[in-house]
C-alpha cells in the first residue's frame, strides 16, 4: 500500500441512468443493473484499497452521478477548484462537493456560475507534474483554463475535443507514471494533437486502437506502475506491461451505460506541489463586436459557428436585437483561443465577417519592415475583398487598391501615411507591412430583409444558379448592363475560347458594338478562334453551320495566327480590312481596350499576346480598375484570376457549365457576385433578347 496516495470515492447506492448528457446513456435509461453495478464498484474498490487509501463521500438521493467523483473537482496539494457542471442534471452536486472538501481543509474555489469545468474528468496532471493537460470542446469551456492556472499555480496545455463519444478529457487521454500517456488520437484536433506529440516523446507515447478506446481503456487509474482498467486487448496490456506497467482489469461494464469507468469513479485527491512549476497559460481573448442583421441572415451563427469550429470557445457578453424590422442588431462577443497561432486564424476569418474590436480592445495594427525586396516578412496579415481599415498611430486609415491574397504595405508619405494592398512581389525595401490580425477591420455591406427576400432576383444572392433560374438571373443581368451603359458606367468581360465554341460570338460582339461593354480580358485562344470563326466560317476546325469538323479544319487556327502576324496586330488586320467582323473587330472598331494573356499551350502565339504573365496581372488589374460589373463568361482560368484581383462592391456574374467554376467564384464571399451554371451560348444569346425588350418602342412606353 502506498499511503500517501489518496483517492475519493462515492457508493453507487443512488446510481442509474436516468437522463441522457453523452452518447453512452443512449437507449440505456433505468437499463443498469443495481446489483451488479454495486458488486463492480466494490471490486474497483477493493482494487484501489490494496494499492492505496481511498476516501468516500456520503452518496446523495436524487443525483445518481455522484458516484463519478472525478468529476467532483480537481486537486493539487491543498487547492481544489470545485466543478461548475454543464448540464443542469449534476449542477445540484457541486454543494455536497463543497461541503466535503471544506470539511476536509482544502482552500476551495469556485468559477463563475455561467463557466462550466468539470475537474478532473477535464483536467489531468502530468504524473511529473510539470504541467495540467485541460479539455475543452464539450463539459468545460477554454476560459476556465486561465484561473486554474492561476488558482493552481502550474502551466495549463488546452486539449480541444472533437469525438462526442469521449466527451471528457480523461475518457480517451490517461498521463501515466515515467512520463508515459495512453490516449486515442482520433478523439482531439490535429492542433491538439501536435501540442501532446511535441510535449511527449515518440516512445513514450501509448496509442490505443478505436476498439480500446470505447471500452474506456483510456479511463484508467494509475497508482505508481499499476493500471486499473475496465478492460484492455492483449496488445494494449503487452504494450503496457513492456512499458514496465501491471494492468488490472476489473469490468465496469454498468457504468459504461452512463459513460464513465475506473477513472471517472475516483478522484486523486492527494496530488504533490512541484515548488518550481509555475502559473502559465497561453490561453488568448479577445473581445469584438458584429453589427448587421444578425439573427435573420444568420451571420451571428456564422461566426460563433466559426470560432468553434477552428478551435476557440465564446461568451456572448451584450446583445441588442434590433427593434424595427430594417434595424441592425449587434452583439458583443468574448473570443478566446488555446493560443495566439489559433486566435490569429479564427480573428482573421471573423474580420471577414466585419467583426471589429471593441474600442477598450482596439490596438494599432503591428507593422514590420521589408528587408528583401518581393519579399514579406512572416505572418503578414493576407488581404481579402472586401473593403479593409487599418489603425496606424490611433487612427483607422482606408487600405487602397483593395483585392484579395495581397499584402497591406504601409509608406509615410508627406500626406500622412498610405495603405495599400500590394502583391508579394511588389513590395519593396523600406516599406513597412502589416502583420497578425490587431488593428484591422473590414466593411462589410449589411443585408438588408427586403434583399435577402428578393435574391432570386438581385445580385445579392452570392449562390449558384441552376439552369431553371437563367431567365431570372438574365433579366436581372439585363436592367444592371443597361443602367451601368446609361450612366456611363463600366462594364468588364473576361471570356473563354467556348464562347466562340457554342456560338456565343455573335452576342458577344453586338454587346461590345452596343456600348455594353468597356473592356475586354482573355486569353489567345478566344482571340484565335473568334478571327477563324470570321475568316474561316469555323472554330477549332468545326464549321460553325453545320457543327462537324471540315477536311484540314485543325490548322484553320494556325493559319488565322500567322495572317495577324503578318500585319503585326489584330487592330492593323482589321485597319486592313482582312477581319470584317467578330469581337476582336469590334474591340477594335469601338475603341474597347483588351488584354489576352498568354500561357505556356499558346500556339504562336497572336503578335496581341502578352506572355510575360506578370506584365499580364498588371494589364487586367488596369482595365479592372473602376469596374462596376464584371461578366465571367466560361473562362475558369481567367475568372477565378480576375476575381482574386476583383474588390467587394463590385457586381460578378458568372456563367459556366461547370458547377466547380462558378462555385469557386461564389465562395470568395462577395454577397453582389452570382453564378449561373448553363450554356454560354445560350445565355448570350438570352441577353441580347433581354436587352432588345429594354430598348423596344413598347417596353420605353411601359416604363415611361
Amino acid at each position: 500500500m502506498t499511503s500517501e496516495i489518496r483517492f475519493l470515492m462515492c457508493s453507487p447506492d443512488h446510481y442509474d441512468v436516468d437522463y441522457v448528457i453523452n452518447p453512452w446513456m443512449e437507449g440505456n435509461i433505468h437499463k443498469s443493473s443495481r446489483d451488479r453495478a454495486v458488486e463492480q464498484w466494490q471490486k474497483l474498490h477493493h482494487v484501489l484499497k490494496d494499492h492505496t487509501l481511498v476516501d468516500l463521500v456520503q452518496p446523495q438521493i436524487g443525483w445518481p452521478d455522484m458516484v463519478f467523483t472525478a468529476n467532483a473537482g480537481l486537486v493539487l496539494g491543498n487547492t481544489v477548484v470545485l466543478s461548475r457542471f454543464f448540464h443542469k442534471e449534476r449542477q445540484g452536486e457541486e454543494p455536497f462537493f463543497k461541503q466535503w472538501f471544506e470539511s476536509k481543509g482544502y482552500t476551495v474555489h469556485e468559477l463563475p456560475k455561467d463557466l462550466p469545468f468539470e475537474g478532473a474528468g477535464d483536467a489531468l496532471l502530468d504524473r511529473e507534474g510539470r504541467w495540467l493537460w485541460a479539455g475543452y470542446g464539450f463539459r468545460s469551456e477554454l476560459d476556465s483554463h486561465p484561473y486554474l492556472a492561476k488558482w493552481l499555480d502550474i502551466e495549463v496545455v488546452s486539449l480541444r475535443l472533437m469525438d462526442e463519444r469521449f466527451y471528457h478529457l480523461d475518457t480517451c487521454f490517461c498521463p501515466l507514471n515515467g512520463g508515459y500517456l495512453l490516449y486515442y488520437p482520433p478523439a482531439f484536433d490535429s492542433y491538439s494533437n501536435r501540442l501532446i506529440e511535441m510535449r511527449v516523446p515518440q516512445e513514450k507515447r501509448i496509442v490505443i486502437a478505436e476498439a480500446d478506446a470505447v471500452n474506456f481503456a483510456c479511463n484508467a487509474v494509475n497508482i505508481d506502475s499499476v493500471v486499473v482498467m475496465n478492460q484492455a486487448s492483449d496488445n494494449l496490456k503487452a504494450r503496457l506491461t513492456a512499458a514496465g506497467f501491471e494492468v488490472i482489469e476489473t469490468p465496469l461494464t454498468e457504468f459504461l451505460k452512463a459513460g464513465g469507468a475506473a477513472k471517472c469513479l475516483t478522484l486523486r485527491v492527494t496530488e504533490p506541489v512541484r515548488t518550481e512549476v509555475h502559473a502559465n497559460v497561453s490561453v488568448e481573448s479577445r473581445t469584438l463586436r458584429l453589427e448587421g442583421h444578425l439573427l435573420d441572415s444568420g451571420l451571428i451563427n456564422r461566426a460563433l459557428d466559426l470560432v468553434v469550429e477552428n478551435g476557440g470557445s465564446f461568451q456572448v457578453l451584450k446583445f441588442e436585437l434590433g427593434e424595427q424590422r430594417q434595424s441592425t442588431s449587434s452583439a458583443e462577443v468574448k473570443v478566446s483561443a488555446p493560443d495566439h497561432e489559433v486566435m490569429e486564424g479564427i480573428l482573421a476569418q471573423l474580420i471577414d465577417l466585419g467583426a471589429v474590436h471593441l474600442p477598450q480592445d482596439e490596438r494599432d495594427a503591428k507593422l514590420e519592415p521589408v528587408t528583401q525586396a518581393g519579399v514579406s516578412p512572416d505572418d503578414f496579415y493576407v488581404s481579402t475583398i472586401y473593403p479593409t481599415e487599418v489603425r496606424i498611430n490611433g487612427e483607422w486609415i482606408k487600405v487602397l487598391w483593395q483585392r484579395m491574397d495581397g499584402a497591406i504595405a504601409i509608406t509615410q508619405t508627406p500626406q500622412g501615411v498610405t495603405a495599400r494592398c500590394k502583391l508579394l512581389r511588389d513590395l519593396e525595401v523600406g516599406e513597412q507591412v502589416v502583420v497578425d490580425v490587431q488593428g484591422i477591420r473590414t466593411v462589410r455591406k449589411p443585408e438588408a430583409r427586403e434583399q435577402r427576400n428578393t435574391q432570386e432576383f438581385s445580385f445579392m444572392s452570392a449562390g449558384v444558379s441552376s439552369e431553371r433560374r437563367v431567365e431570372l438571373v438574365v433579366e436581372q443581368v439585363a436592367w444592371e448592363l443597361r443602367k451601368i451603359r446609361d450612366q456611363g458606367g463600366k462594364v468588364v468581360v473576361t471570356a473563354g475560347p467556348v464562347v466562340i465554341h457554342t456560338g456565343g460570338g455573335e452576342h458577344l460582339a453586338r454587346l461590345i458594338r452596343q456600348g455594353y461593354v468597356q473592356a475586354l480580358l482573355a486569353g489567345n485562344a478566344i482571340a484565335v478562334h473568334d478571327i477563324e470563326q470570321n475568316l474561316m466560317g469555323t472554330s477549332l476546325g468545326v464549321d460553325m453551320q453545320r457543327g462537324v469538323a471540315v477536311r484540314g479544319g485543325h490548322r484553320h487556327h494556325l493559319k488565322v495566327i500567322n495572317t495577324i502576324r503578318r500585319y503585326g496586330s489584330i487592330a492593323k488586320a482589321v485597319e486592313q480590312g482582312v477581319i470584317k467582323s467578330g469581337v476582336m473587330y469590334e474591340c477594335v472598331r469601338n475603341g474597347v481596350p483588351f488584354s489576352l494573356a498568354g500561357s505556356i499551350r499558346d500556339d504562336g502565339p497572336l503578335p496581341d499576346t502578352q506572355m510575360d504573365l506578370i506584365k499580364a496581372q498588371q494589364e487586367y488589374a488596369q482595365l479592372l480598375a473602376g469596374a462596376d460589373m464584371i461578366l465571367m463568361l466560361s473562362s475558369m482560368l481567367h475568372s477565378i484570376g480576375v476575381g482574386n484581383m476583383t474588390p467587394a462592391g463590385v457586381k460578378m456574374v458568372c456563367v459556366d457549365i461547370n458547377p466547380a467554376v462558378v462555385t469557386k467564384l461564389s465562395d470568395r464571399g462577395s454577397v453582389e457576385s452570382v453564378g449561373v451554371v448553363t450554356d454560354v451560348g445560350l445565355f448570350l444569346s438570352l441577353l441580347l433578347q433581354q436587352l432588345d425588350k429594354l430598348t423596344s418602342p413598347y417596353h420605353l412606353a411601359q416604363i415611361s
